[in-house]
């Protein structure tokens, strides 16, 4: 779940780290009392994404009025997909130098990561890729935390910046992240002030989805998920189903197994199309489940692997063989079938389609990529 800077900056404040006085706006009169209050200012596009500014989505004011026509103007826009319903409206604050700072969740690592440079206000693929040797990554076991000699370890000086306070304000990232179980709680830029105050001027903050039990109050200001209209369909019959930019479509049970087949195919040199964990719920909603993989336009082959523990891959294949006909794929379908109930899946699928499942996920996966070249 991801949330907005001004629903994720008071998660910054909570832990001790200093962000701007504002307020939001949602209207040009709400964002012009809220600058004579705070005097020069800057007005912010409040939508869960990033490149805001270059969006046009960010402008500076030097009065009421002019926070008044820059907040109507950016109100009006529509920024990656999300229309613009509200501003945050902040004191400007004096910079001298710009940092990036933040805290995840780490796949090669398995734990949290810490990441830094120098180079602020630019997007971390850009740091990356311009100034690689100024971005430190700093892994953190999660059992022993963010130890104050590696952190003192991997930041390196920076002239004119009191290194104390650069150095307390990552120790209450890293506790801000673990606090709110967020899969990134990220600072860009974070600023050193001409008189040394070290202060967060944004603040992406994306919640552990399945956290959100834990913290319900704070789930509540999370931004609307967009979705794309096969991911509202998805979610209307209750799959998972997230879409994806590539053209092998996935059918799988179990989270596990389906995430498993997209790294699969994409090991072997192929996209997929989607994630969608069916469980063990084929047996009723092949259709629907076959409708939505195959509505997406890029989907050119469909892998479909069942594995089977308690729930059977015979009856999960019979479910999905039930609806082919009314369905009637277009694209050519590859089958893995493995587990309890195997041997009466294969004959299902022998009887009705006159085919055989692979003999193994890879050569399913190999097929099903290749048959897209």
């Amino acid at each position: 779940m991801n949330f907005e800077e001004h629903a994720a900056k008071p998660l910054l404040k909570a832990v001790g780290i200093p962000v701007p006085d504002g307020g939001l706006a949602r209207s040009g009169d709400e964002a012009a009392a809220l600058a004579e209050r705070l005097g020069p200012c800057v007005v912010k596009a409040q939508v869960p994404t990033g490149k805001r500014g270059k969006a046009g989505g960010i402008a500076l004011a030097a009065s009421g009025e002019e926070a008044r026509g820059e907040a109507e103007r950016i109100l009006a826009l529509e920024i990656a997909g999300f229309p613009v319903n509200s501003v945050l409206v902040e004191s400007q604050v004096p910079i001298a130098k710009e940092f990036y700072a933040a805290v995840l969740n780490d796949s090669d690592t398995k734990g949290p990561l810490l990441l830094f440079s120098a180079e602020g206000g630019m997007d971390i693929e850009e740091i990356a890729e311009k100034h690689p040797d100024a971005l430190v990554r700093l892994p953190v076991d999660i059992r022993r935390g963010l130890e104050a000699d590696a952190l003192g370890s991997a930041i390196p000086d920076i002239d004119g910046v009191e290194r104390a306070a650069l150095l307390d304000t990552l120790t209450k990232l890293y506790r801000a992240y673990l606090e709110n179980d967020a899969e990134l709680m990220e600072i860009n830029p974070l600023v050193a002030t001409e008189d040394g105050a070290v202060i967060a001027l944004d603040c992406k903050f994306a919640l552990d989805d399945s956290a959100i039990r834990r913290h319900e109050e704070l789930a509540e200001t999370g931004a609307p998920e967009k979705l794309t209209e096969l991911e509202q369909r998805g979610q209307d019959i209750g799959f998972k189903y997230i879409e994806l930019e590539g053209n092998v479509g996935v059918l799988s049970n179990g989270a596990g197994l389906t995430m498993t087949t997209m790294d699969a195919i994409s090991h072997y040199g192929g996209e997929p199309a989607n994630f969608l964990e069916i469980g063990g719920a084929a047996f009723t909603l092949g259709k629907q489940a076959l409708e939505v993989v195959l509505g997406n336009p890029r989907v050119k082959s469909l892998l479909i692997n069942f594995c089977g523990a308690i729930a059977r891959t015979d009856v999960m294949t019979g479910g999905v063989l039930e609806a082919w006909d009314e369905v009637n794929p277009r694209v050519p379908v590859f089958w893995s079938i493995s587990g309890t109930g195997e041997d009466e899946a294969r004959a299902m699928l022998k009887k009705k389609l006159g085919v055989e499942p692979f003999p193994t996920m890879d050569e399913a996966v190999k097929a099903a990529v290749e048959a897209v070249r």
